[in-house]
């Protein structure tokens, strides 16, 4: 582990703002869903509140932190409406938690799709696989209806369905069942078609498009945040180009991301045997790493995590952090027993690894906690001139 006196010292956790500025919130503004009563949200770029159509592109991965600082690699998206302000991601910034938050406009603890490996029963569900168990792990989508597990529609309250850009093979999953409904897949299988579909979608009469972009989520996994990182950054910055081209008069290209990222490397944590011989088994992802106790350990468990790792990270109860509204809200009960008992929510640069989930410690890069870096997305505008 690094030095704790080597790190910044951290104030707080950056909390999602789930009743202004959240990813959550984006398409309920879109859709004019945030109750009768409410003002036009200040923090929506103005352009985007009198657009006629709307493209809402979410850049996997894309932070506004790592953005900010590489303004001349991305001269589009710099140079875009909204840039120079942030909104927040929801917790724990993972792209299945905050993508479900984003399709259905409801928090966490509605939604229920509470991170990246989800406690189901004694077992874990791979939300983005749909997969269940360790070892030889099996498809969930008959055992773990997603329907079942995430039942809120996509894009409540538009005016038919919303047609959804993203790549072919996502089709038929568990993870989109889960977060995209029936919404209509119009699959492209390398990047350049992307900005095709969507100009002829637009041009078909299509109010708002969604589209979904995975690469910088990608090679900052694998390569970190050095020179692949600032290529693909370019390449973004191109595609972004690419769309705008294809707006008709009064459209707008909207364009956020569901977390940022975190450069942690070969920092990473395995629990030791004195820790595991509380747990029944782990959960989450490595920088919101969930401990199911067994049964009385909780709070022995607890006390022993504070004290080895409260120097770099926040070791929280799970009731502690429903209650001061990490998750957005109370949870029902039934969504209870999908968190676990003691969470790991490092804000220094390092991650808590589970050997159940093979492949976890090559990440370079990794998103889950509440750091700045992780927290905060751009919602930036390109276009908007009149019909």
């Amino acid at each position: 582990m690094p030095d704790a006196d080597a790190v910044p010292p951290q104030t707080g956790p950056v909390l999602p703002d789930y009743g202004a500025a959240c990813v959550a919130n984006i398409v309920p503004a879109l859709l004019g869903q945030l109750g009768p009563d409410a003002p036009e949200p200040d923090w929506l770029p103005v352009s985007v509140r009198h657009a006629h159509q709307v493209v809402l592109l979410v850049v996997d991965g894309l932070g506004w932190e790592q953005l900010r600082a590489r303004s001349a690699v991305a001269p589009t998206l710099s140079a875009a409406e909204g840039i120079d302000r942030s909104i927040t991601s929801v917790a724990p910034t993972t792209t299945a938690t905050a993508l479900t938050s984003i399709t259905t406009g409801r928090p966490p603890s509605e939604h229920g799709i509470m991170g990246y490996r989800m406690a189901a029963g004694d077992e874990v569900l791979n939300v983005l696989r749909w997969t269940i168990g360790s070892g030889p792990a099996r498809d969930a989508r008959r055992t773990h209806p997603a329907r079942r597990l995430q039942p809120f529609p996509p894009f409540e309250g538009a005016p038919g369905t919303v047609p959804v850009v993203s790549k072919d093979e996502f089709g038929g999953t568990g993870f989109t069942a889960a977060h995209l409904g029936n919404s209509p897949l119009h699959g492209y299988k390398v990047p350049s078609s992307l900005p095709v579909s969507v100009g002829r979608l637009l041009r078909e009469g299509e109010a708002l498009v969604y589209a979904y972009y995975d690469g910088i989520d990608k090679v900052a996994h694998a390569n970190g945040l050095g020179e692949l990182y600032d290529a693909e950054l370019r390449a973004v910055d191109r595609l972004v180009e690419d769309l705008a081209a294809e707006l008709p008069p009064g459209a707008v290209l909207l364009v956020t991301a569901d977390h940022g990222q975190i450069e942690v490397g070969p920092a990473v944590e395995l629990l030791g045997r004195e820790i595991m011989s509380g747990v029944r088994f782990l959960s989450g992802e490595g920088r919101f790493r969930w401990l199911h106790a067994r049964p009385g350990a909780s709070d022995d468990l607890h006390q022993a995590l504070t004290d080895r790792y409260g120097d770099t990270t926040w070791v929280m109860e799970r009731d502690r952090l429903i209650d001061e509204g990490w998750f957005g809200g109370p949870l029902d009960g039934g969504l209870l027993p999908r968190l676990g008992d003691v969470a790991l929510i490092p804000f220094t640069p390092i991650a808590f690894v589970d050997p159940a989930d093979t492949g976890e410690s090559r990440l370079q890069c990794r998103h889950g906690s509440l750091t700045s870096d992780e927290m905060l997305v751009p919602l930036v505008a390109i276009g908007g001139g009149r019909p």
